[in-house]
């Protein structure tokens, strides 16, 4: 189970998205409670005065409204009644067990998933404190549940699985409907608070593996004058199709100014699993002859990391990013070191080749001392170009007593 906190200036807003999705056909109050009426009694404005009475007593709050969603593996169906006791489980373990609650069960997503409405002002005026409350009370919560109610886990799961992506299926989108809306949003869901990203290209090289692209338009554009950031669907060739949608329009908010807010906390956050990708770029090179970047992405693959090549319209490399799918980290590769650069991934690419032509050729010293040859990378720099465009003819140097030799058959008549 994955447990993901928002919090709001508006009840209003967050109560009306949910109730627009029950009215779509898309979701379902299943609960409501510590309110005087049954459910089935309640209307929209009877459960809005609720938490509007409570706010009312205390108005220097800023932020005085909830949103909570529990999201359930795929693999997992769960009838009403547990997902029911699952939501009053976890409100009562992170200190809401007594506000007031509505729980509305959504079917608009490949996956089971809850959302919890409510409010942080107690019946005495006080404030239910909300600061840091995800790593205090909602993940020792979320780790409870999961024993308790036998669910699949978070942590460690995805891990010991192959990783794959599914890209959103554009032919089936409606573009410039809801329906595009909704492909695009359940991307946001998972990738903006699943993912480490520092900005805006990196956020983007995860984005565009589900064919979603975040875009802030030219420097003449209003869009990018006014801060503002529009989200598109990519077709297969990783063209912009239907009509752009505006960060406002979906219900997280995802404009700029929040992506930014993001920004710095994921930076400070993904420090710490920069050796993970290190370590397995210096390992993949140190275990195979790698003569390009595509063949050290193929490689890094296996590692659940995925390369991506950023080249130029005639092809030529320039950056290079690494998105960590088991850290869930995202890393432009200068960020990493020159070494990881684009840069450097071809000087190492060009070191490789030259090693294998003097190791088959002269055979005089070792790969490993040739690497730490100063000369020998002089001359990497200022012959990259021509060196890697002779990579993938480098078994043509192999000198011929270094080539397996074929063993003669010899057949007796009959």
């Amino acid at each position: 189970m994955v447990a993901v906190i928002k919090t709001s200036r508006s009840i209003n807003s967050i109560l009306n998205y949910n109730e627009n999705k029950v009215k779509e056909g898309v979701a379902e109050c299943i609960s409501a409670v510590n309110y005087p009426l049954e459910l089935k009694k309640l209307s929209f404005t009877q459960k809005l005065n609720r938490f509007l009475k409570l706010s009312s007593l205390n108005e220097n709050a800023k932020r005085n409204s909830v949103h909570i969603s529990l999201n359930f593996d795929p693999s997992e169906n769960h009838s009403k009644e547990k997902l029911i006791e699952i939501a009053d489980t976890y409100m009562e373990k992170i200190g809401f067990g007594k506000q007031p609650y509505l729980v509305y069960q959504h079917h608009d997503a490949g996956h089971p998933h809850l959302h919890v409405v409510t409010n942080n002002i107690q019946r005495d005026g006080k404030r239910i404190d909300l600061h840091l409350i995800g790593v205090k009370k909602s993940e020792p919560a979320r780790k409870e549940i999961e024993e308790l109610f036998g669910l699949v886990k978070a942590e460690g799961r995805k891990q010991k699985e192959n990783f794959s992506l599914n890209p959103t299926d554009v032919g089936r989108v409606q573009y410039g409907k809801a329906e595009s809306r909704k492909a695009i949003n359940s991307v946001l869901n998972k990738v903006l608070f699943d993912y480490k990203y520092s900005n805006l290209p990196e956020l983007n090289a995860v984005l565009n593996l589900y064919n979603v692209h975040a875009d802030r338009g030219t420097e003449e554009s209003r869009v990018f004058k006014n801060n503002g950031l529009l989200y598109k669907i990519l077709d297969q060739n990783s063209k912009p199709i239907g009509v752009p949608i505006k960060a406002s329009e979906f219900y997280s908010r995802p404009t700029l100014k929040f992506l930014e807010g993001k920004f710095k906390s994921n930076d400070a956050e993904k420090r710490a699993y920069k050796k993970h990708v290190k370590n397995a770029i210096k390992l993949a090179f140190f275990r195979e002859d790698i003569f390009s970047p595509e063949k050290l992405s193929k490689i890094l693959e296996q590692e659940s990391i995925h390369m991506i090549l950023r080249k130029s319209n005639e092809g030529q490399l320039y950056g290079l990013t690494y998105i960590d799918h088991k850290t869930k980290c995202v890393f432009n590769g200068s960020s990493l070191g020159k070494e990881f650069s684009a840069k450097g991934i071809q000087e190492n690419c060009a070191l490789t080749i030259l090693v294998l032509e003097k190791k088959y050729q002269n055979s005089i010293s070792t790969a490993s001392e040739n690497l730490q040859d100063p000369e020998l990378r002089e001359y990497v720099k200022e012959n990259l170009v021509d060196i890697l465009l002779r990579g993938e003819k480098v078994l043509d140097y192999v000198s011929k007593q270094f080539k397996q030799k074929k063993k003669k058959r010899f057949f007796k008549g009959i």
